[in-house]
């Protein structure tokens, strides 16, 4: 049954206060510029005045396609590790990610709703949240298309924690959030969905990675492994003990000439390179 929104619990004090006159006037200036261009640098600016993120990345999803960069506000010396390595491969291994490939819809997330038991103890954390300095994430993931998600990502760092109140507001303006990027998308949307189907997935990463060498089953393990699965997380994912999963670790590190997860994640992200030009390669052919 579709919700039907009463106005019983509309605050007539609060609409009557200089605090939402300024809301509801940048509001006017985002419904305005829904359809334009320059609408997710808009939105950065009200998102930044209501939560004080630190950074911000927009990204737009379909099925297990690679993401395609809509906006972000990194600067240049970060791009190779924060935006590059992530688009040719690394995504597959972020929480968020794999929370959409689970069926994750519309809503506010904070990335340890999502995240493995030991995410912040994996070699993707430390590359991509610590080694940037960043402390925490938040999406607002907004379904834009039948099959396309648009995550607006905003990452925070230790010395400026994302706080309680910044998330609730959050989740009260989402509702509003994911109108206006509909209809970003619907405007704008045409210069990017070629773009978007261009390229194939690259989850043939994870099919190839190794298979020589690895069984079917310890292709499974490192899958879990390398995005933030303990022994004990990863066992309960597979059904199995947690020696079964330790003993295929050792397997694993053998057949692949590796002594560490460290050197387990640095292989992975060679292969899904050289596996994302590959592909890239043959759809410029075709």
């Amino acid at each position: 049954m579709k919700y039907c929104p009463t106005t019983d619990d509309i605050d007539g004090a609060f609409l009557a206060s200089p605090g939402s006159a300024a809301w509801h006037r940048h509001m006017a200036i985002l419904v305005r510029s829904a359809g334009q261009r320059d609408f997710p640098l808009r939105l950065e600016q009200v998102l930044r005045a209501i939560t004080g993120f630190d950074t911000i990345l927009i990204n737009t999803y379909k099925g297990r396609h690679r993401p395609l960069l809509i906006h972000d506000d990194y600067p240049p010396e970060n791009r190779p590790q924060a935006i590059d390595r992530y688009l040719s491969g690394a995504y597959l291994l972020d929480p968020f990610f794999t929370a959409m490939s689970g069926g994750l819809d519309s809503g506010v997330y904070r990335l340890q709703e999502l995240a493995p038991d030991r995410f912040e103890s994996s070699d993707y954390y430390a590359h991509y949240y610590r080694g940037l300095g960043l402390a925490d994430e938040v999406g607002l993931f907004a379904r834009v298309g039948e099959d396309v998600l648009m995550v607006v990502s905003l990452g925070f760092q230790a010395k400026a924690p994302l706080k309680r109140r910044a998330l609730q507001v959050l989740k009260n303006v989402e509702p509003m959030i994911e109108t206006l990027l509909m209809e970003y998308w619907k405007w704008q949307g045409v210069h990017f969905q070629s773009t978007l189907e261009k390229y194939a997935p690259v989850e043939a990463a994870f099919a190839s990675f190794g298979r020589e060498v690895l069984t079917a089953r310890e292709q499974e393990i490192v899958r879990l492994l390398l995005a933030g699965h303990s022994t004990k997380s990863a066992a309960r994912e597979l059904d199995i003990s947690d020696g079964t999963v330790k003993v295929h670790r050792k397997h694993i590190y053998q057949r692949l000439d590796v002594s560490s997860q460290s050197q387990l994640f640095q292989l992975f992200l060679e292969h899904i390179s050289l596996v994302s030009l590959q592909i890239n390669a043959r759809s410029d052919r075709n």
